[in-house]
């Protein structure tokens, strides 16, 4: 397959169109989930609840969507995502309605669920192109977060007060409307019917976590929950912050944009910068990087400090996760690797639930500065565990099979 026949292969191209359409829903929910518990939230320390809980429905409906593809199909999965994220946009534009917080936690958890489904869209990349062209698929998908990070953004600052005087509800409803137009390019995609050989593969959930007994299994789950739960810990209280400090709406959101354009822009070089300089030697300059931007939040409350850490914090978590993926790849054999991934996914949830909570306990509570300084201190001791622990650095795999998510 040429260059350019890559791109005329029509079921590609309408998976990377639905993906980056519906992919500016999430930067609108990193927004929205720390806005709305603001206005809804009857005691301060709940603020995130409705990000913790979007969060949490991920962790649980990972597994049933893979299982749920495996035996009806992607094109299947993502109908059903789809109809869970406008169910759950409408649920949320109700609660801001009503001023019903349960509501609005409700709809954050059918959302968190639906997200969950569009994180396949990688894998369904992969399975509409020959194997040589794989990995340039699997890292095409991943980067139209670009385009959404600036989209988003964008809708949510157009469509907030479009349901004036309810505040934020009109942007529940632009993501509705989003997540229909996204799902437009699926109706022509054809992607080949699941095989469902893979039945044998039953273990026992001791057998499975004994793969966790090894130190370089360790070290890339702990690096990759490690920079996921920082950046949850300081992105999701953001806005929050923000608005304490005299931001307006708009402002707050631009931050959000340049950070998760900060998260998917250097995937251009990463997988090089890999090559060249290996993998833990990334993975620890993504943590630095993280501890910069720690301390970036934590000297000051100006724009200036907020638009500079979140743009360092968007770097590092590119730089430290997408360098855990790599060595959790090479890490475990071939036959290990479904079971180390699935381990790794669900702990990486798990963090970034707890994350999600504790942020906004701490940003409502202790302060901002406080999240800052944490964040810190967790990255800090991470960076010395690995010191302790110096080994024999792993060599980069040469198969296909290496994927940008950890």
């Amino acid at each position: 397959m040429s260059f350019a026949s890559f791109f005329r292969n029509g079921n590609f191209m309408g998976l990377l169109l639905a993906n980056t359409i519906l992919g500016s829903a999430m930067p609108m929910l990193l927004i929205l989930g720390g806005l709305t518990g603001l206005f809804l939230a009857p005691n301060a320390t709940l603020v995130t609840l409705p990000a913790s809980i979007q969060a949490l429905a991920g962790l649980l409906a990972a597994a049933p969507f893979s299982l749920l593809m495996g035996r009806l199909g992607r094109r299947f999965g993502f109908a059903i995502g789809g109809v869970l994220a406008i169910i759950g946009a409408v649920t949320g534009a109700f609660s801001l309605m009503t001023g019903n917080f349960m509501l609005l936690c409700l709809g954050h958890f059918i959302l968190g669920a639906a997200l969950t489904s569009f994180q396949y869209f990688r894998f369904a990349a992969a399975e509409v192109v020959s194997s040589e062209w794989q990995p340039v698929a699997i890292s095409l998908m991943l980067t139209s977060g670009l385009v959404a990070a600036i989209v988003g953004p964008q809708i949510f600052i157009m469509a907030k007060d479009a349901l004036a005087p309810i505040p934020l509800a009109g942007a529940y409803a632009a993501l509705s409307g989003v997540v229909l137009v996204g799902m437009v390019p699926l109706i022509l995609v054809r992607i080949p019917a699941p095989q469902l050989k893979q039945r044998k593969e039953r273990t026992s959930i001791l057998a499975s976590l004994a793969v966790l007994r090894r130190q370089p299994v360790r070290r890339a789950v702990g690096i990759a929950a490690i920079s996921q739960g920082v950046m949850i810990f300081m992105m999701i209280p953001t806005p929050v912050a923000m608005l304490g400090c005299g931001f307006t709406e708009a402002v707050a959101g631009d931050v959000i944009r340049w950070h998760v354009v900060a998260m998917f822009a250097p995937s251009f070089v990463t997988g090089f910068l890999i090559k060249w300089y290996g993998q833990q030697r990334v993975a620890v300059i993504g943590l630095l990087v993280l501890m910069i931007a720690a301390l970036a939040a934590a000297i000051g409350l100006s724009s200036i400090h907020f638009y500079g850490s979140l743009i360092l914090l968007g770097i590092g978590w590119n730089f430290s996760f997408i360098g855990a993926t790599s060595m959790l790849a090479t890490a475990v054999l071939n036959e290990e690797k479904s079971t180390a991934q699935g381990i790794n996914d669900t702990i990486i949830a798990l963090v970034s639930t707890i994350c999600a909570l504790a942020a906004g306990l701490v940003v409502t509570g202790p302060g901002w500065a406080v999240v800052a300084i944490v964040s810190a201190l967790i990255v800090l001791l991470a960076i010395g565990m690995l010191a302790l622990n110096k080994t024999a650095p792993v060599k980069i795999a040469t198969t296909k099979e290496e994927t940008p998510n950890a």
